[in-house]
């Protein structure tokens, strides 16, 4: 599509009210607001390639420093926020709209497409982060329950690559495509670098509701990373799919947009 044909417009997650008389002229809605740090230097550091700048913001938000003492986190730009309430919000203002019967068949489905994440950035990203994506899940989920005329889709993608918008993240990408493609040859006879970090992760630490770090770990050597373009193909499948709902991984997201999978992903 060419991006002059893109009709865009502005207003607030937080406060849908700022664009829901949009709700009732589209079909569904894809939401793909988040963010991985509360640290917001990070996006520039990815688009720009900048490791000591990536690295100091791993390391504020590891340590839970904001850099400057007279700053605080705006509420606005926490997690909580950004990656759970701002989906809910959307979501039950696109629910309570009113459907144009003369926009589309009116026995489809509506889908809320919302774009969370895998588990395998712990302990490097605070388990919030995570967290987070998860609630919005469930609470979009439970929107539907009651609602039969939407279904919600929550698209899972590992690391997210791309070599000219993130440079950074290629390397990585890399090395987890070979790592993802090793564990999937080995027999699982035979002991691995994940399956030895799940037994270690398998006892339940009572701390957190998140499982462990370990796990974390497990999945990012094992779940293959994904272009950022092929997780675009795969939502607007799953736009048009109305068989399409509920938790969509690497795998599924392969499966859609006519990649073999051949057992890998999630």
């Amino acid at each position: 599509m060419d991006i002059q044909c893109v009709d865009w417009q502005q207003g607030d997650a937080l406060q849908p009210q700022s664009f829901e008389h949009l709700f009732p002229k589209v079909d569904g809605v894809v939401h793909t607001l988040g963010t991985l740090l509360e640290n917001n230097s990070y996006k520039h550091a990815l688009r720009e390639g900048n490791i000591p700048t990536l690295i100091r913001g791993l390391f504020h938000s590891f340590t839970g420093d904001s850099g400057n003492p007279l700053q605080k986190k705006a509420a606005s730009t926490g997690y909580e926020s950004m990656n759970r309430d701002s989906a809910l919000r959307v979501c039950a203002a696109f629910i309570a709209s009113p459907r144009r019967t003369d926009l589309s068949d009116c026995d489809q489905t509506r889908p809320f497409i919302f774009v969370s994440a895998e588990d395998i950035f712990r302990p490097v990203i605070p388990a919030r982060y995570i967290e987070t994506k998860w609630e919005a899940e469930r609470g979009i989920q439970q929107m539907m329950r009651e609602n039969t005329d939407y279904r919600g889709v929550y698209i899972r993608p590992s690391l997210v690559y791309h070599a000219h918008l993130r440079p950074l993240t290629t390397p990585a990408a890399t090395l987890l495509d070979l790592s993802a493609a090793i564990h999937k040859k080995v027999p699982r006879s035979i002991p691995t670098p994940s399956s030895l970090l799940r037994s270690l992760g398998s006892t339940p630490s009572g701390v957190s509701s998140s499982s462990s770090p370990f796990e974390s770990i497990a999945n990012m050597l094992t779940i293959p990373p994904i272009h950022v373009d092929h997780v675009a193909e795969a939502i607007c499948v799953a736009f048009e799919s109305q068989d399409v709902r509920g938790i969509v991984g690497v795998r599924r997201m392969r499966e859609l947009i006519g990649w073999p999978v051949d057992g890998e992903g999630s």
